[in-house]
């Protein structure tokens, strides 16, 4: 069983939801990435998401855009965020996920990119650009090196489709909340409850939803009817603002933690 399988059956059986943070690898720098990783996981986040940089990020808003850039121009690479997991993982057994464009990891090679992910210790991989039905290599790569593969639904998502992502899926179901790319919102779309509850009336693998979500009030109605929570932008912002940066990350994340697992 993944960290992250055992991570959700362990929050289900304490009638808990996940509350998974995102941020950029590299952003501010690479040498503080383990820095703010550990300050999530010490302010209760479940899961982190980190984010590779890439030059062009069609799913992403301005303030992961923005991270992206800040890290490039930095030097991170996906050899060095590799690198730097591998590291961090002699002291934690935190699951982490990587979130990629496939285009990093057509380039780094797709059957050497997961045999990376496994010697490194990341759990899992979500690739936004890359729909199921293309995906058989990264599932084929992913299932031998046991690292999960992880995809996207959308609100524009038919049943049919819904099927085959809840089937293909591993570690959970990734809901993107709104069409549109990443950022924080004021408001969700008010179908996004009925939407999780179709997806978990065909599947039993976790549902967690991501995109727009800036703060704990709506993250604890989100826990209320998913599996978990992802929150990113609202994080990363806080990076890019630079002032206080770890203190304000640790206080902001324990209060989403609180929220989503009491909801």
């Amino acid at each position: 069983m993944s960290r992250i399988d055992k991570t959700f059956k362990e929050l289900k059986k304490n009638r808990k939801k996940a509350f998974i943070a995102y941020i950029t690898a590299g952003d501010p720098s690479l040498s503080m990435t383990p820095r703010i990783i550990t300050a999530l996981e010490n302010a209760g986040a479940d899961i982190v998401e980190l984010g590779i940089p890439f030059s062009d990020p069609v799913a992403d808003g301005p303030t992961i855009q923005a991270a992206s850039q800040r890290s490039l121009a930095k030097g991170a690479s996906l050899k060095n965020i590799f690198r730097m997991v591998k590291s961090f993982r002699k002291n934690s057994g935190l699951p982490i996920i990587f979130m990629t464009y496939y285009n990093p990891v057509l380039q780094y090679g797709v059957e050497k990119f997961f045999k990376s992910c496994k010697d490194s210790g990341v759990d899992g991989v979500i690739v936004p650009d890359l729909p199921v039905e293309e995906a058989k290599p990264l599932m084929r790569f992913g299932r031998k090196s046991k690292v999960s593969t992880i995809f996207l639904a959308a609100p524009t998502s038919t049943k049919k489709r819904l099927l085959g992502i809840a089937s293909n899926s591993s570690g959970f179901i990734y809901y993107v909340s709104l069409t549109g790319v990443t950022g924080a919102r004021k408001r969700l779309p008010v179908e996004l409850k009925t939407k999780v509850k179709l997806i978990k009336s065909l599947t039993d693998k976790p549902v967690a939803v991501g995109f727009g979500i800036s703060g704990p009030s709506q993250a604890r109605d989100i826990a209320r009817v998913s599996d978990g929570v992802i929150v990113g932008s609202a994080i990363v912002k806080i990076i890019g603002e630079k002032k206080n940066m770890i203190p304000r990350i640790s206080r902001f994340a324990a209060s989403l933690a609180k929220a989503i697992h009491e909801a």
